[in-house]
């Protein structure tokens, strides 16, 4: 099977020859400074210029680490879209919020609709565009900062999750104009040539809202999101961060794929939970930027013996991550492979 054809395939929970390693990019941050080194091509610079996005993305493809590409590399090209003030960072720190869009929840209305045509998101789609030319073997994997983590870099986030709580009509219709736009994201990404589309929100997790939020908030407008690009046919995954036991029920609700999480979180007991879905996961950061090679090989072997479908990173890549940690996920799916053959 190609790259392709095995991440699709385990999507739709069908049979593969062996799990897919990927790293979707967005929150997921594939990007090291080792890569960087390697592909000719740095932060700050990458985040503003089609060309060398698609390059550092495919550069993750090229030597070894993930059977994906996936942009941007950051989660905040929405709320910069919406009227956030941003810092693209450095060679190490990824883009982040440094002023918000708006006060209070009542001022969404406020907000402008994203503009596909300009700024950085006309960056990400030219970047789909240039690596679905180059390979078309290689899946793209575009990426979304999910509606509570979009909603909440707009506005400060203490008060938005106050908002939610006390407001709540005025927090379902700001809510549910973050995730319209989000959704006419995805269909750009889609008709650039995205194959697969992950949604992010690590500020939505049940840690943070509680279970009944949860379902009332995150759940909610995920399903709104997937169930709009549905008729696209892509894969779809879902990556919420912090611990599960609490929602792991109301996690079952949301129509992504594909369910990715961090490695706070038991695989073995997602799988039991979550008996019939495809899991995604979740090898520690922290082992891959501070550990080595066999601590890698052991986090993997264990991911795949728990029934995780598909192997990835639990988070976003640290950027002093050594190449070689990164490349012994695949190194050792492959070699355990042959081993069985």
């Amino acid at each position: 099977m190609n790259e392709k054809e095995r991440l699709m395939g385990a999507l739709r929970h069908e049979e593969v020859d062996r799990p897919p390693v990927v790293c979707p990019g967005g929150m997921m941050n594939m990007v090291t400074t080792d890569l960087m080194k390697v592909a000719g091509v740095k932060w700050p610079e990458a985040h503003t210029d089609a060309q060398m996005m698609a390059d550092l993305s495919y550069a993750s493809y090229k030597n070894g680490c993930f059977e994906n590409v996936g942009l941007p590399f950051d989660m905040v090209a929405e709320a910069e879209q919406m009227g956030a003030e941003i810092t693209l960072g450095s060679e190490v720190f990824e883009p982040h919020v440094t002023g918000y869009a708006i006060e209070s929840i009542f001022d969404w209305t406020e907000l402008k609709p994203m503009d596909m045509n300009s700024g950085r998101i006309k960056v990400i789609l030219d970047a789909i565009r240039i690596l679905k030319k180059k390979d078309p073997n290689v899946p793209i994997i575009g990426n979304i900062t999910g509606p509570i983590s979009t909603a909440s870099s707009v506005m400060e986030p203490t008060r938005f999750y106050k908002d939610l709580r006390k407001h709540k009509k005025e927090a379902n219709e700001y809510l549910t104009f973050v995730t319209e736009q989000l959704i006419e994201f995805a269909k750009a990404q889609i008709e650039a040539g995205a194959d697969v589309i992950t949604v992010a929100d690590p500020s939505g997790t049940g840690e943070i809202l509680g279970p009944k939020l949860f379902e009332e908030y995150t759940v909610k407008y995920l399903n709104m999101f997937y169930d709009a690009i549905k008729e696209y046919n892509v894969g779809t995954i879902c990556h919420i961060c912090g611990q599960m036991k609490a929602v792991y029920k109301e996690m079952d609700e949301v129509r992504s794929d594909a369910l990715s999480f961090d490695s706070i979180v038991p695989m073995q007991q997602a799988r039991k939970e979550l008996k019939d879905r495809v899991l995604m996961g979740n090898i520690s950061t922290y082992a891959l930027e501070f550990g080595d090679t066999e601590r890698v090989a052991r986090l993997t072997r264990a991911a795949e013996s728990s029934g995780t479908n598909i192997i990835s990173p639990a988070c976003g890549l640290g950027t002093k991550s050594p190449i070689t940690n990164i490349q012994a996920i695949l190194e050792t799916v492959k070699e355990d492979t042959r081993a069985n053959a």
